[in-house]
């Protein structure tokens, strides 16, 4: 019977969501068969390693967000030789980067906002765009720390000023109208979801709260956009080098007309598993249920540097 470790928790700022994650990727995976090893990971990266000891079969990493997603778990594990499941350490670690993210992105020709990295100082100073613009940390994910800077808004310097995500930010025109998002497994863009937060945006509440967002899928947009969509999210995760599954976030403006404005906003490489997700959900719209995903990432775990 093959043995997975399950990797959850971890010392991000998600540790909760990924908690949740764990917790459902576990009780899937027992129930497609596999003998499970459930490892929550904490500050103390030897007590990880000694976990892995003798090593399993194969890591499913539910870790999210700095140290379990950027590619630094990742490394452990190809030292240690073990198969893990998700993207491997460059293309980790160039998804989280926000900045290297953007190079990748538009080398590839892929559609983005217009945007710059600026220090905190600069952003106290002045606007760094015409608002309204987007202040977004370069290394978190869920929408952690990420504010919206409204026209006739003061709060830039307040964001400035109680910024904790180091000493720079990505600064991106704000992009109007729909929140989209595209799941990719493998060579395979699964579907396109809408995503209607219940206030406000698509922030860390509306992503993991219940009743914080409604998902509309397949998404009822014009058929060309839906097809840029699977398109784009199946070159960004190429051009990344990811491989398993990864999941596209896109804002879609529709607003002067149709087909609309489609805009990529960034490639997450460890999408969330928790009972809110979108991953498992178009999943399940193509007729794989739950435990059949995580058994397909297993499947697909290998040392991918």
């Amino acid at each position: 019977m093959t043995r997975v470790a399950v990797l959850h928790g971890g010392i991000s700022a998600e540790r909760e969501v990924s908690l949740v994650s764990g917790r459902q990727v576990i009780a899937a995976l027992g129930a497609a068969g596999f003998a499970v090893v459930p490892i929550e990971v904490g500050p103390d990266l030897g007590a990880v390693i000694a976990a892995l000891t003798p090593a399993p079969d194969v890591v499913f990493n539910a870790l999210h967000g700095r140290f379990g997603e950027d590619g630094a778990i990742q490394g452990v594990l190809e030292w240690l030789g073990i198969r893990y499941t998700h993207s491997g350490v460059l293309a980790s670690a160039l998804a989280m980067d926000k900045e290297a993210a953007r190079r990748v992105f538009a080398a590839a020709n892929l559609p983005l906002a217009a945007g710059k990295v600026v220090t905190r100082a600069e952003l106290a100073a002045s606007d760094p765009l015409p608002a309204p613009y987007v202040v977004k940390p370069l290394g978190e994910g869920s929408s952690v720390g990420v504010a919206i800077v409204a026209a006739g808004d003061n709060r830039r310097a307040e964001i400035a000023a109680n910024w904790r995500f180091g000493e720079r930010a990505l600064v991106e025109e704000f992009i109007p109208g729909r929140e989209i998002t595209v799941g990719v497994l493998g060579d395979r863009a699964l579907t396109v979801t809408e995503i209607l937060p219940a206030a406000g945006f698509y922030d860390y509440r509306a992503k993991y709260a219940a009743g914080g967002s409604r998902h509309v899928l397949p998404a009822r947009i014009h058929p060309a956009a839906f097809a840029e969509a699977l398109a784009t999210a199946l070159a960004a995760h190429r051009a990344l080098g990811c491989r398993g599954a990864s999941r596209a976030d896109f804002r879609y403006d529709d607003s002067a007309g149709e087909p609309g404005r489609l805009v990529l906003l960034e490639v997450n490489t460890q999408p969330g598993l928790t009972p809110t997700s979108l991953l498992p959900e178009q999943a399940a719209l193509t007729g794989m249920d739950f435990p059949a995903l995580c058994a397909w990432m297993v499947e697909q775990a290998a040392c991918r540097v």
